[in-house]
């Protein structure tokens, strides 16, 4: 497997260089001799030709896509990109039903590029991160709509670890030639397991990956992945990542997608095995502890902080005293997310600390978590609340307002009040419970 990349970036520190050309630092400096800029040789990521081509055409055959596209800002961009791809292809009027739980990058393309939504909501509630849905629901959806869906868009896994019947849903969208869109934000490793539950594997038309979430790369390192049936999407996706994306990418950040490349192509599915048998003892462990309701992902782990008498918040702060720190931490749960890069050392002391957690455990608390079932009442479409005048006020004094903006921190990033939707009593109860003290709301004339 070739490293033209970051082979090129190397050659071209040990050349000696006088820099006349961006970033300012000229190389000088802890890593900084690495960053570089689109000099000559380097390739452009948005027009690629040369050493990014053949490095992405690398990722291409791991990841046994039609094309897969790099982003160095997050899915994010490949999420943008995904919709836009959908807006250009269909037109006007293109419509997209989705799965609840979406991160925010998906609200807010689809406010730039004006695409209605409409929502699927889970049969029964839950957490604000899952929205836990079958085939079937998406074929109800699908027959019940006036006007039939441009795309139907998931987010499996979720932030919580469940993961959706991705092959089942896919294979729905499939008959009635609707394209699926997938958020594969926490997934990029399922492409490495046996059998392969990557997206694109599955049926998915186009699936966005945070390879630094679960790969070993630097931040902001992601994937746009477009399945080989969808020619008419690889064409125009290089184009569509552009119109978001800055023209500055990280050449940092693409030497290790490109490094990444040959680590997928070695020992990597090795090292997973490995994570995930570690990973499947800590779970055994919570199990014997009393937590049998554990992430579905083979390398996330969830602790319901609740049944140990704490909150999620609390469990975290213990975890932290035990040198271990949480990927997400709320009312309830507690996120750690795993990775082949995690030693035995940290999978030890993980253990140590749970079992502390255990024998100090205190009564059960026992609260239902509010949840949405439906959504809420729409007086705005999502773009004109979105670039709408706006002010921030208490959430206890939010009640019949507009929500302007999605006020939620990452992680986890996903809204409970969506742009344009009227926020009412049962909003307000969920925005609490989950600690959000204010929120952002449209003005009043």
């Amino acid at each position: 497997m070739t490293t033209p990349i970051y082979d090129f970036v190397h050659r071209y520190k040990k050349s000696g260089k006088s820099r006349f050309h961006m970033p300012g630092h000229k190389g000088r400096g802890f890593i900084n001799s690495l960053d570089i800029t689109e000099i000559n040789g380097a390739d452009v990521l948005y027009h690629a030709e040369g050493i990014i081509a053949e490095s992405e055409a690398n990722a291409t055959k791991l990841f046994n896509t039609g094309h897969t596209f790099y982003s160095t800002e997050g899915s994010t961009l490949a999420i943008k990109a995904m919709l836009g791809i959908i807006a250009r292809s269909r037109g006007a009027g293109a419509k997209i039903l989705a799965a609840r739980n979406v991160h925010k990058a998906f609200v807010y393309a689809v406010g730039e590029l004006d695409l209605s939504v409409e929502w699927i909501f889970p049969r029964k509630g839950g957490h604000p991160c899952e929205c836990k849905i079958a085939p079937e629901d998406v074929r109800a959806e699908i027959d019940s709509a006036e006007l039939k869906p441009s795309a139907v868009y998931i987010t499996s896994p979720d932030y919580l670890g469940n993961m959706l019947d991705v092959g089942g849903i896919a294979d729905v969208c499939n008959e009635y030639k609707i394209p699926l869109l997938v958020d594969n934000a926490h997934g990029a490793y399922l492409a490495f397991c046996e059998p392969n539950m990557h997206p694109i594997r599955l049926g998915a038309a186009m699936c966005a990956d945070s390879a630094h979430k679960t790969l070993p790369v630097l931040t902001g390192g992601a994937y746009l992945h477009v399945a080989k049936e969808y020619t008419e999407y690889i064409a125009m996706a290089r184009d569509t990542l552009s119109l978001f994306a800055s023209t500055s990418p990280s050449y940092l950040t693409l030497c290790s997608l490109d490094l990444c490349n040959l680590r997928l192509s070695g020992s990597f599915a090795r090292e997973l095995t490995k994570c995930k048998q570690r990973v499947t003892k800590i779970k055994a462990l919570l199990d014997s502890l009393g937590q049998r309701d554990n992430a579905d992902e083979d390398i996330k782990i969830r602790i319901d902080a609740h049944r140990f008498g704490y909150t999620g918040t609390e469990v975290s702060q213990i975890l932290r005293k035990n040198r271990v720190e949480c990927e997400y931490a709320d009312e309830g749960y507690v996120v750690l997310m795993a990775s082949p890069c995690n030693t035995a050392r940290d999978f030890r002391r993980l253990s140590r600390a749970i079992e502390k957690i255990a024998n100090t455990r205190r009564s059960r608390i026992d609260s239902d978590a509010p949840s949405l079932i439906a959504p809420p009442s729409a007086a705005m479409t999502v773009r004109e609340a979105l670039f709408a005048p706006y002010e921030s006020v208490s959430v206890k004094a939010a009640e019949g307002r507009i929500c302007a903006s999605p006020t939620v921190s990452c992680p986890p990033a996903i809204p409970i009040a969506v742009c344009g939707e009227l926020i009412d009593a049962e909003l307000i109860k969920i925005l609490s419970y989950y600690g959000i003290d204010t929120v952002n709301v449209v003005k009043r004339d």
